[in-house]
């Protein structure tokens, strides 16, 4: 069955390149839409969201010295001058700077005028250490080149003296909006960035997000039609999308993505809940397989089973007494659970397994996958429901790479169901080498269409990627929750929204970029509580079981005006 699309393919959510944005652009001037006309709508939006920002108790000393507006060659300097013309004519003091004397026509124009209205122009570098907002309108798309060592210095002076004193509009200049890196040696640190338009695909990327600060999407009124028709575009996942799954028709093979609230048939016994086998843990890494089973747990899945080693199994009953143990597994040389063992028997009547939390490798520095696995990878092979991998689960795979006859990859290809994997950028490094040093959105696609599986490339903004090219990627995420645990808590939690998916009879990609999101935003909740202890995997693991019923995290990583 086809899915229902989610989220929306619009301005909230469409995660665009720059020359996506300058085609949109062009076919809006010669649909008759004036340039002039769309800078004008631009700076004045921005202008109004500006205003209101510095209304706000926090930004009121940075307007007490006035405001320099760093003004640009081409059109982005273009939008910052009619902000600047904005500001000053709701009163509020305004210089400028040029670091090049050359300008755009149009740019050119806006100088004039501004000038003419009385804003005064630095004939130097403004001072990087005074206590002025600086409202950074350089560049915006199309940076390749660095901007300049006067330029570049000069914002690195102002980061390191005036921290969070700073705004840019569209993109911090230095900063290549397509890719998030930096093109030179320095570049602005925006406290704000006011996006224009669209999401730039760049600004959400994890390398980015130092300098890019809190993103806000200044909206134009774009035509709906022609968004739809941009291809390719990844999708934002925000805060919304978590409340719009939960409550719409959003559905995978068929059911609606409801399912969270409850089983819509008042009849249905625990084994059509979902039934998950969670292979995880070992001598040396025993607390992920109770992360894992928590994660599992709070998917809600109605049957819970567990392989895990042997040291454990007396005794997990007296934490997790839902979870029935299938088998205790001992330990490789290593330390490493010896999956060698491993009994897959009566696995038919499963509808997913995860295998990989703490589940160590052998030898890490060399024999990641001895032979000995080999019988269980043929076995999870010919298992015709969901297999999510994570973890050494992963590495273990890459190590297979030698024992399979076509490749660890050749295996995913072949195997018998859907397959999710999780992984972190080493772990992605050692199952994919040839696409590691790709930017992300890049990467979880190639690898998501070499193997056939649906691809989550965890980071600080996470990417998700289906083998048949759709694309997700986080918005938001809590920094104090990066610890020690946490994605054992994903994998379990993916693992059982995918097991209860596949007792509903379908599954879909958007169910793992749904669950990572609904993961995000539990880390979200718990990372705004006092103390660590709030940010501890378990607290996430506890906040997703009582979502949707939770309230929305206050930080929102990104908004419309």
């Amino acid at each position: 069955m086809v899915s229902a699309p989610w989220p929306e393919r619009d301005a909230n959510h469409l995660l665009v390149t720059g020359a996506q944005l300058e085609d949109l652009e062009k076919t809006l001037f010669a649909s008759g839409l004036p340039v002039e006309a769309l800078m004008e709508k631009a700076g004045l939006a921005i202008s109004r969201r500006l205003l209101k920002v510095l209304n706000q108790p926090a930004w009121q000393g940075l307007t007490a010295g006035g405001i320099v507006v760093l003004v640009g060659p081409g059109h982005n300097g273009g939008d910052g001058l009619v902000v600047a013309r904005e500001l000053h004519l709701a009163g509020l003091a305004v210089r400028l700077w040029r670091p090049y004397q050359t300008q755009r026509p149009l740019t050119e124009a806006h100088w004039r005028h501004a000038l003419w209205l009385g804003l005064q122009e630095l004939p130097d570098p403004p001072d990087p250490c005074q206590p002025h907002l600086w409202v950074d309108a350089i560049f915006g798309i199309g940076q390749r080149r660095p901007p300049g060592e006067q330029v570049e210095q000069l914002l690195i002076e102002r980061q390191r003296l005036r921290p969070g004193a700073l705004v840019a509009i569209d993109c911090p200049t230095g900063l290549c909006a397509d890719t998030g890196r930096r093109v030179g040696k320095g570049a602005a640190t925006a406290a704000i960035t006011f996006c224009v338009g669209l999401l730039k695909q760049g600004l959400i990327q994890d390398l980015a997000l130092a300098h890019v600060g809190r993103l806000e999407r200044i909206d134009l009124g774009l035509p709906t039609q022609r968004l739809t028709g941009l291809a390719d575009c990844a999708l934002g996942l925000g805060d919304r999308d978590s409340q719009s799954f939960a409550t719409s028709g959003a559905t995978s093979g068929g059911f609606s993505g409801c399912f969270w609230q409850g089983p819509p048939d008042p009849a249905v016994s625990k084994y059509e809940r979902g039934r998950l086998l969670v292979v995880a843990g070992s001598d040396r890494y025993r607390g992920a397989a109770h992360l894992a089973l928590a994660g599992a747990s709070a998917s809600g899945c109605g049957s819970l089973q567990a392989s895990i080693p042997v040291e454990m199994a007396g005794d997990l009953w007296s934490v997790l007494p839902h979870v029935v143990i299938r088998q205790g597994l001992g330990s490789t040389q290593r330390q490493g659970l010896d999956l060698a063992a491993l009994e897959l028997d009566g696995v038919e009547r499963l509808d997913a397994i995860l295998l990989g939390p703490g589940i160590g490798c052998p030898n890490p520095n060399s024999d990641l996958s001895p032979p000995s696995d080999t019988s269980a990878w043929d076995q999870l092979g010919a298992f015709a429901g969901l297999l999510v991998l994570d973890a050494d689960g992963l590495n273990r795979l890459a190590g297979q790479d030698n024992q399979q006859p076509d490749g660890a990859l050749g295996w995913l290809r072949r195997r018998s169901g859907p397959t999710w994997l999780t992984p972190h950028r080493g772990e992605f490094a050692r199952l994919f080498p040839d696409l590691a040093e790709l930017p992300a959105l890049e990467a979880s696609l190639a690898a998501a269409q070499t193997c056939g599986a649906t691809v989550l490339l965890k980071g600080a903004r996470s990417v998700i990627a289906a083998a048949d090219g759709r694309r997700w990627q986080l918005l938001e995420a809590c920094p104090a929750v990066a610890r020690a645990g946490l994605g054992d808590v994903l994998a379990g939690y993916a693992a059982g929204v995918g097991a209860r998916a596949l007792s509903h009879g379908g599954l879909d990609a958007q169910l793992l970029a749904a669950a990572a999101l609904f993961h995000a935003l539990a880390g979200c909740r718990v990372g705004h509580l006092p103390g660590p202890a709030g940010t501890e995997p378990l607290a996430v693991a506890q906040n997703l079981a009582r979502w949707p019923a939770m309230p929305s995290p206050t930080n929102q990583a990104h908004r419309s005006e």
